[in-house]
């Protein structure tokens, strides 16, 4: 179930709780409490959200930090990566697999890989992918092909491969490498 809906139905469930149990209460008992008791009640509670307004802020820095450092690690890998779709388009590419490629980082989002494959292994390659992106394992599938930057020149390519599942899409991973190159 989407998670914006869990959320909408969790704060709905909150709220029909909220007022069952002040319509519980019995009026003599909102009476029984003096106006300092109430003042008290609502400090409490203000200096709570306070509170827990300052925690998901620690953890927002936490979880911004980690993504950073996440995103360095990926971006600077020695290993081009990237998330191929169904539609066999790159949807993901950190800088060394754009950098073999031969194209600028940013450009190469929704490129098909197989435009990167030399001739000669395309029918190998495409192959490949159909038997990848309908295998319901996640077994990995490591292969080298013949490749071709966006320059024309070419190069032998290892890739390492494995299918996913990521939310509603089906991607592979692919990992790749220059071979005979250090």
């Amino acid at each position: 179930m989407d998670q914006k809906w869990d959320g909408i139905e969790r704060r709905k469930s909150l709220r029909k709780t909220a007022e069952a149990m002040v319509a519980n209460l019995f009026p003599e008992q909102l009476r029984a409490k003096p106006a300092e008791m109430l003042l008290h009640e609502l400090l409490v509670h203000k200096i709570e959200l306070e509170m827990q307004f300052d925690e998901l802020q620690r953890i927002d820095t936490a979880l911004t930090t980690a993504r950073d450092r996440y995103r360095d690690l990926y971006d600077f890998a020695p290993i081009g990566y990237l998330v191929i779709d169904s539609a066999e388009q790159i949807d993901e590419i950190n800088l060394t697999g754009a950098a073999l490629l031969g194209i600028p980082h940013g450009s190469s989002l929704k490129l098909r890989f197989s435009t990167f494959v030399a001739v000669e292994d395309q029918q190998r390659w495409s192959l490949q992918f159909r038997n990848m992106m309908d295998l319901v394992t996640t077994e990995r599938l490591a292969l080298d092909l013949e490749m071709m930057r966006h320059d024309g020149t070419r190069f032998t390519a290892h890739l390492d491969c494995q299918h996913r599942e990521l939310g509603d899409a089906s991607v592979l991973l692919v990992s790749i490498t220059e071979i005979g190159k250090s």
